[in-house]
């Protein structure tokens, strides 16, 4: 396919999974980010573990690598993989104000690890918002998006 094609689409326009069988082995990194903005008291809530159902933090953490480990279940057209490692960081940012969610994954095969940062992010944001609903419904899960990518045959990409 040439530069600018969908990867997933055949000539007459089904879906199909992307054969990577004759693609090289690599190291691969990924490493996706996203944000849940909502009221300063939430947060503050949050920060002092009196969320009604427990750890917030330490509970979209484990959600997120848990994720991560799925998405070949959740998009149906994405590779199980074998993942070396999964790290999901979850920081408090008072400007926003809300959480930044952070996720690197990391395998060595034939396709890259960008669609299990990302699942990592979404389902992390969600596992916030899912926790924290019951004092604040308005938050927002924003600008989830691929920081940095390594590895395979486009080699590194960087977001401005």
């Amino acid at each position: 396919m040439g530069e600018g094609a969908l990867t997933h689409l055949d000539a007459t326009g089904a879906a199909n999974m992307v054969d990577v069988g004759d693609k090289a082995v690599t190291d691969r990194l990924a490493v996706a980010e996203g944000r849940v903005a909502m009221r300063r008291e939430t947060l503050d809530l949050i920060r002092a573990g009196n969320a009604r159902k427990g750890d917030v933090i330490g509970t979209a953490r484990l959600a997120g690598i848990m994720a991560a480990k799925r998405t070949h279940e959740l998009i149906p057209l994405c590779h199980a993989l074998l993942l070396s490692k999964v790290a999901v960081e979850i920081e408090p940012d008072d400007a926003l104000p809300g959480l930044v969610v952070r996720a690197s994954v990391r395998t060595t095969g034939q396709t890259g690890v960008e669609m299990e940062a990302l699942t990592a992010v979404s389902v992390a944001c969600l596992t916030v918002y899912d926790m924290a609903k019951a004092v604040d419904r308005g938050m927002r899960i924003e600008a989830i998006r691929l920081i940095e990518k390594d590895g395979g045959r486009s080699g590194h990409w960087q977001a401005d």
